[in-house]
């Protein structure tokens, strides 16, 4: 399975109107592929909406992609509102669960980490499976992967909690416990940025 991250950044103000229409769309988009999720953001670069598609393979994208825009429902109404687009596809690490429906949040951080060239995200997800068994004993993971198009060497991870307290809480408890972060797997990051996501109300993880 692959995902597809599409992020954009909207004009300031935008955003409802920009939901809304999306939503519109979506109830037409859906009948070739779901989505997996669908995130606005509300702490870190602000005024952006992320919204991940799931697909067997990169040719199953390419056919309904092919087969979407053919409807006249989509892409929804939104250019308007968009100042930028990025498309990002990415590979679900061994040890990611896939991102299902349900209730997980409401509030999900997602860090991306970017990595040295020359394998070095290869290292850093055997690192990270290592560490990960008592690291989820106080919190769920809902996705972590790498790019294999887009921004290479990228390493995307989401962690959904139930309160921003209850994050706080949690990343206090595993770094005083020294379970998390992973042991030696710093030397493999160029750079690390985060942000707080909410889920859209047709977002099928909430």
């Amino acid at each position: 399975m692959i995902y597809e991250f599409r992020t954009y950044t909207l004009t300031v103000g935008s955003l409802r109107e920009f939901l809304k229409r999306f939503e519109e769309g979506y109830e037409h988009r859906k009948k070739y592929s779901a989505l997996a999720a669908f995130w606005y953001t509300d702490i870190g670069p602000l005024n952006q909406v992320i919204h991940v598609w799931p697909y067997a393979d990169a040719a199953e994208r390419d056919r309904v992609r092919d087969e979407s825009v053919k409807d006249p429902n989509w892409p929804p109404k939104v250019h308007e509102f968009i100042v930028s687009q990025e498309s990002e596809i990415v590979i679900p690490s061994a040890f990611a669960p896939e991102i299902k429906p349900g209730n997980a949040g409401p509030i999900f951080e997602m860090r991306y980490y970017q990595a040295k060239p020359g394998g070095a995200i290869h290292q850093a997800m055997k690192t990270t499976e290592a560490a990960l068994a008592p690291r989820l004993e106080h919190s769920s993971l809902a996705f972590a992967g790498y790019t294999e198009h887009g921004s290479l060497n990228k390493y995307i991870h989401i962690w959904p909690y139930e309160s921003l307290n209850a994050r706080a809480d949690i990343r206090k408890k595993v770094v005083e416990m020294g379970i998390w972060p992973p042991k030696g797997g710093g030397g493999n990051w160029l750079s690390q940025a985060n942000k707080i996501m909410l889920a859209a109300p047709f977002s099928p993880i909430q």
